[in-house]
């Protein structure tokens, strides 16, 4: 798997090109606001071939250059059920926005245990509710390889102060991430990459009850 990362827009969203070395076939991750100049830019310098977009939630600063890159590329939208509404409809989530975002029709809806593939990658959707309701992360089990999006961070968890967020439920989407191999390799939707290992001493269920007060109390950040 190949792997690149453009942090974009105001709070440093990380967009994600994921690609199978194989095929050349790739997908995209969050497209995060002002991302797409940088990833038609990248894309114009190799061979890959942008096949989808993939989003794990439907907040402001993961889906804002969506539309520019499917007009531009022709490529279906993934996103859970849950967050195909605030996706047709940018900002009725009740999340300020700053920007004007275009709708955009999803194309597959995703939920827990499907399998998406690109080229000859197969990525797992484990449905994470907690910082929204249809929150979902990628896993790539072979190389063990997460996209956690704003559920899990270095360190952290994603907030739950907002409109749709499920306080109640984040618990259970942690623990479900604590069960992946340890070696796992975590690339979040803010910040930089770590891995289960890492975040094990927190992840624990001993421990988790205590930090889910703790780590998510940061109202001003979108994450």
């Amino acid at each position: 798997m190949f792997i690149q990362v453009f942090p974009s827009g105001p709070f440093s969203t990380n967009a994600y090109l994921i690609a199978c070395v194989k095929t050349c076939h790739a997908a995209i991750v969050d497209p995060a606001p002002h991302s797409f100049a940088n990833i038609q830019a990248f894309l114009a310098r190799q061979e890959w071939k942008l096949k989808k977009i993939l989003l794990t939630h439907s907040h402001w600063d993961h889906i804002a250059d969506v539309k520019l890159l499917k007009e531009k590329y022709a490529i279906p939208v993934f996103i859970h059920s849950l967050e195909a509404p605030n996706l047709q409809e940018p900002g009725s989530d009740g999340l300020p926005c700053p920007l004007s975002i275009p709708p955009v029709q999803p194309d597959l809806l995703l939920e827990e245990g499907m399998w998406v593939t690109i080229g000859k990658l197969t990525l797992q959707v484990i449905h994470t509710p907690g910082h929204s309701p249809g929150s979902v992360c990628f896993y790539e089990p072979r190389q063990h390889i997460l996209f956690s999006g704003d559920t899990l961070f270095k360190g952290a968890m994603g907030n739950l102060s907002f409109p749709t967020s499920e306080p109640s439920r984040i618990e259970g989407s942690l623990a479900k991430l604590a069960e992946l191999p340890p070696e796992t390799k975590v690339f979040p939707g803010h910040g930089s990459e770590t891995t289960i290992q890492m975040e094990s001493s927190w992840l624990s269920p001993f421990h988790l009850k205590n930090e889910l007060g703790i780590r998510s109390q940061d109202s001003s950040l979108p994450d």
